[in-house]
């Protein structure tokens, strides 16, 4: 057996015993697959949601040209991880236990449903494009075109383009006994011909048909942009520039047929601990399997000759579904480089910029503010340059004497990664780099290696645990001589960059109570330092604390309504997949609890059924910005708590990382979670779909003017800064309806 695989199996053991500890295995499994959503069918409904916004009218063209690239890359994950490990249990036989948030299915009957729906959206994405987008798009003055439809002049612009700096790149390869299939890299865009030598034989017979493949560098831009002409903007994907000179790279051949391909790969890192290799260079060693893992799906152009499509498939190693053909670009993920070459303002959604924090009248500093007050904000409505200066002071501010951090993604040229390693120059900075943040893992090694040459103490979290946790704690020698301790915690990751589209909460604070927390947190990331529960307290950490407590603050509500009391919970995350906690919104919702769920992606609990859970609502909102914040409201019999934090619901967040769930404690903090931001995501009916007991989705509707909570958020923060007071939306403080309903209108 090879090692991958036996290491796959015997992860597969471990995971199968950890499993049997978190999930009770069901006696029933028709009861169980009635009583949750299958975890892959409801994030394919999540994507459909995304596709949704690419063929709403209401949204500026480019912006819905740029869903659909969304779409594209989710689905590339999706098949990357979700379903390679589900044909990979198949082709093992690993005996995993069937799970119920997968609706108590085997690996083959799970399989047997994907294949359907993954067809059915690949040909609802081409229908997107080649029916809505490429027309409309057409009718404004930008147009993809083919070799064919080009004037001769843009085809001597792109002939010199393609001499001068294709050409050289480019490693055609025939294929027989001496030149084998070439690697194709996952995710790789490549070239198929199909071949013909023109010579005959001595006998007078032409040869047989050979392949031919042309691998497309990534070095190179996927669209050429071709001179302007009378207000027509025309582009040139680089695969239809190749293929327009591909004869000339096949002297001596006929080409007979030419068809663009691209393949996935199975992307899940298999890492075996080994005494002799530290965490980072054990997911630097296992980088490279990831681009040539087992092939899952291979896209081909819909013209493509079936000799060549077959061809492909078995060198492959497909079964026929696996063959994906499509009537749009190879590679939808490509037309977001449409979108930012594009500069025209009306076609997309107008520019915003989060309002910046307003110190009080006698603040010097964010820190003076701090031992004031708590700083709640809301990304990207309130600027994330808020938070940025705060990591930045530890450079900046010479009174500030050491920090800590914790990194999960951030950009290639973070502000914040420079402020890290400038800070180490003069102060004493440690840093918890999670390495196997998923696709950022050889970005996370670079910055690791730079952190340490730069001075800093890095660690990697515990062996086995993803350390998702968002925590900055700065030590400052105060102007009074006394040293303190300056947080901030949050729901998104220290990456400015998506911080500009991902909303968010930040806490920033100087409560001795959670920055002391913190700094035993840290202490377990560090040292795995063993302590009880009510060490981390008022925090609530994963894998330690966080499942419990959960379960705890739901039971804690249910108790409430069956003594008479109102009772309520309101509950944002990306994701609902933990049985454990489902099984106890039901209860609760049984016992007399409402249920309000906000949840942007997988979930699966079944809302409104009947005797399960008929006060239980759910509510999915997609919109411009990505919904990221995890928000958890309790009414606790008129002493609300409400708290945010890294995690979701899901047992991979509860059991398998270090999380962090935060309390909010001050009164404007909770008021402002509670009746701004909780309040207007309840009232959304213009993004907002209600999800129904079968698993599917429902747009939501209104009464009068119509509320979309993210245009609401940018226009209140236009007009109010963080100290001003807050008003609980209403559809009278709402975007007017003309506003949010007309396509490619400026939104405020």
């Amino acid at each position: 057996m090879a090692p991958q695989k036996k290491v796959a199996k015997k992860q597969a053991s471990v995971k199968k015993k950890a499993m049997d500890e978190i999930v009770p295995q069901p006696a029933d499994a028709l009861k169980t697959q009635n009583r949750f959503i299958n975890r892959d069918e409801s994030w394919l409904l999540f994507n459909r949601r995304v596709l949704e916004e690419a063929d709403d009218a209401t949204n500026p063209l480019l912006e819905r040209l740029k869903f659909l690239a969304i779409t594209a890359s989710n689905l590339d994950e999706f098949l990357e991880i979700r379903v390679a490990g589900i044909l990979q249990q198949m082709e093992e036989d690993l005996g995993l236990p069937q799970k119920p948030d997968e609706g108590g299915l085997t690996s083959d009957a799970r399989m047997g449903r994907l294949r359907d729906w993954l067809h059915r959206f690949a040909g609802d994405q081409d229908q997107c494009w080649t029916d809505r987008l490429e027309p409309e798009l057409n009718a404004a003055g930008i147009r993809l075109v083919s070799w064919k439809q080009m004037s001769e002049e843009d085809r001597l612009f792109a002939a010199r383009f393609f001499h001068d700096q294709v050409d050289p790149l480019l490693t055609p390869v025939t294929l027989d006994p001496s030149h084998p299939f070439p690697r194709v890299l996952n995710k790789a865009l490549c070239l198929a011909l199909l071949l013909r030598h023109k010579r005959k034989n001595r006998a007078g017979v032409r040869s047989s048909k050979v392949l031919g493949v042309i691998t497309i560098p990534r070095s190179l831009p996927d669209l050429i942009v071709l001179p302007e002409r009378n207000g027509q903007r025309n582009y040139l994907l680089l695969d239809e520039l190749i293929e327009a000179h591909s004869e000339r790279m096949f002297r001596g051949y006929e080409v007979l047929s030419r068809a663009a391909f691209r393949v996935t790969r199975n992307s899940n890192l298999y890492m075996e601990e080994e005494e002799s290799r530290s965490v980072l260079e054990s997911v630097a060693a296992e980088l490279h399997n990831r681009r040539k893992g087992d092939v899952v799906r291979m896209e081909i152009d819909v013209t493509a000759a079936d000799a060549i499509a077959e061809r492909l498939r078995i060198n492959f190693e497909l079964e026929e579904w696996q063959v994906f053909r499509t009537k749009a670009p190879v590679n939808l993920i490509r037309l977001m480089n449409l979108y930012k070459e594009v500069k025209t303002p009306e076609l997309k959604f107008p520019e915003f910029h989060g309002r910046r924090l307003q110190l009080g009248p006698k603040a010097r500093d964010v820190f003076d503010e701090l031992r004031k007050r708590d700083i709640l904000l809301h990304h990207p409505f309130d600027s994330y340059n808020t938070v940025e200066a705060f990591i930045a002071a530890g450079t900046s501010d010479p009174r500030v004497i050491s920090m800590k951090q914790t990194l999960y993604r951030t950009s290639a040229d973070s502000s914040m990664f420079r402020a890290l390693t400038e800070a180490a120059q003069s102060k004493d900075v440690t840093v918890v780099v999670e390495l196997m943040a998923r696709f950022d893992e050889a970005s996370n090694i670079r910055w690791a290696r730079e952190l340490e040459d730069a001075g800093v103490q890095v660690f990697h979290g515990i062996y086995g645990l993803k350390t998702h946790c968002k925590l900055a704690l700065l030590w400052r020698r105060d102007p009074d001589g006394v040293v303190r301790s300056y947080a901030h915690l949050g729901t998104g990751n220290y990456n400015p960059v998506t911080a500009r589209f991902y909303t968010d909460i930040s806490l920033m604070t100087a409560r001795p109570e959670l920055t002391e927390a913190m700094q035993r947190v840290f202490r377990y990331l560090t040292a795995n330092w063993e302590a009880s529960q009510e060490t981390y307290r008022p925090l609530m950490v994963a894998p330690i604390t966080l499942a419990d407590d959960i379960l705890a603050l739901i039971t804690r509500e249910e108790a409430h309504a069956r003594k008479g009391h109102k009772a309520h919970i309101i509950a944002k995350m990306n994701a609902l997949l933990d049985t454990k906690t489902i099984e106890a919104l039901y209860s609760a919702s049984q016992a007399g609890v409402e249920i309000d769920l906000i949840i942007r992606g997988m979930c699966a609990l079944r809302p409104g059924v009947h005797g399960l859970s008929e006060r239980i609502r759910v509510r999915s909102i997609v919109g411009r910005f990505l919904e990221h914040s995890r928000i958890f409201w309790f009414a606790n019999g008129g002493h609300e708590e409400v708290y945010a934090g890294s995690a979701d619901w899901m047992p991979r967040n509860l059991y398998e990382r270090c999380e962090v769930v935060f309390p909010v404690c001050d009164d404007a903090g909770k008021h402002r979670l509670r009746k701004e931001i909780l309040e207007t995501y309840l009232k959304d009916d213009v993004k907002a779909r209600l999800m129904q007991p079968d698993g599917t989705y429902i747009r939501a509707t209104g009464s009068g003017t119509r509320l979309s909570a993210q245009d609401w958020f940018m226009q209140h923060a236009t007009a109010a800064d963080t100290t001003q007071d807050r008003q609980e939306p209403t559809a009278t403080t709402a975007l007017p309806a003309a506003t949010v309903a007309t396509p490619k209108k400026a939104r405020s």
